[in-house]
């Protein structure tokens, strides 16, 4: 019997939704995050307004000063969508275990000096009541924000926080033990090198304006805290100190704020850029939240670099000061 395979090409009748037709300029291949981003908020038939807030509607772009004639004007350059979130996630995941498992079963972490492992302890630990701080407020904006294209990347930010607390935590009781994670949470509530931050976090709870909330939050605290902590202290002063493994145990935050900061950046671009009304009050906001941050933040700076902190964190403002007018917000 002779079997003649013929390939037989199906032309589609159409290749996109009609929603992001529309926006990407006729029916034409769409990419996965086009097409889990562009018109998914709900914008009609809303059945009632919210108790709690009667004068909004329960997606609401009035509450935040922040205007945009089209919400989904913002974009990511990451090209998150959930697949490629869970995806790249995933593999730092993988590398964060690997270094995990390569200083413990190395030991590394009890051949840390005994200053220098108390320092760690003292400065990272308390830092994962901050990152669940950052994880609450990054549900809140998506809770009250509005467009799918503001708000989805701010839930994949939720969660990457709790994972910094978790390994943050991880951190504690490789170099430590339990105990640790008690006196952490004393150093934080008690400690006065602490609560200027924790009042910093407490204060963001209480913040209605959901792109303020952004401002406070990934812009001014993460655009400081990230580079003067993990990278100026962990990876350049503790690692020059023997702390490499404390480097290696961290790297998934220096990589996460690297990747990051280019969402965000592109996000106050995007913004600012609508109009002089975004600018002049993002220019506020972030003026302001910045000057807060870089305060609650020296204290805890000394607790690793003594009288080298106001220059290390000097360094660091100046950094966020060039990032912001890149992105064209003049500081």
């Amino acid at each position: 019997m002779h079997i003649d395979l013929r390939t037989v090409s199906i032309k589609p009748l159409r290749h996109t939704f009609d929603h992001v037709a529309r926006r990407i300029g006729g029916d034409k291949p769409a990419s996965r995050y086009q097409e889990g981003t562009f018109d998914l908020q709900a914008t009609d038939n809303f059945h009632y307004r919210p108790t709690w807030d009667p004068q909004h509607e329960i997606f609401d772009a009035s509450r935040s000063a922040i205007r945009m004639a089209d919400w989904y004007a913002f974009k990511d350059p990451r090209q998150f969508y959930y697949g490629a979130y869970t995806l790249a996630r995933a593999k730092q995941q993988d590398t964060a275990e690997s270094n995990f498992d390569f200083v413990e079963s190395r030991g590394l972490a009890a051949d840390l000096p005994v200053e220098l492992r108390d320092t760690v302890l003292k400065l990272l630990v308390p830092l994962r009541h901050v990152a669940w701080g950052a994880n609450m407020n990054n549900a809140a904006i998506c809770a009250y924000g509005y467009g799918t294209a503001f708000t989805q990347p701010c839930i994949y930010q939720s969660m990457d926080q709790l994972g910094i607390a978790q390994y943050l935590t991880r951190v504690g009781l490789l170099l430590g033990d339990v105990e640790v994670l008690d006196d952490a949470k004393a150093a934080w509530m008690s400690d006065d090198a602490w609560q200027g931050l924790r009042r910093y976090v407490e204060d963001s709870f209480v913040v209605k304006d959901p792109f303020e909330l952004y401002v406070a939050q990934n812009v001014a605290l993460d655009g400081l805290l990230y580079p003067l902590v993990f990278e100026a202290i962990v990876d350049d002063v503790l690692a020059a100190k023997g702390g490499t493994a404390v480097a290696m145990l961290t790297q998934f935050m220096t990589d996460w704020y690297g990747e990051t900061k280019k969402w965000v950046d592109a996000t106050v671009k995007t913004a600012a850029a609508e109009s002089a009304a975004n600018k002049a009050q993002l220019e506020k906001w972030i003026a302001h939240w910045r000057d807060r941050a870089a305060v609650a933040l020296l204290p805890v700076a000394r607790i690793a670099l003594a009288d080298g902190a106001d220059a290390a964190l000097e360094d660091v403002v100046q950094q966020f000061n060039t990032r912001l007018a890149k992105a064209g917000v003049a500081l």
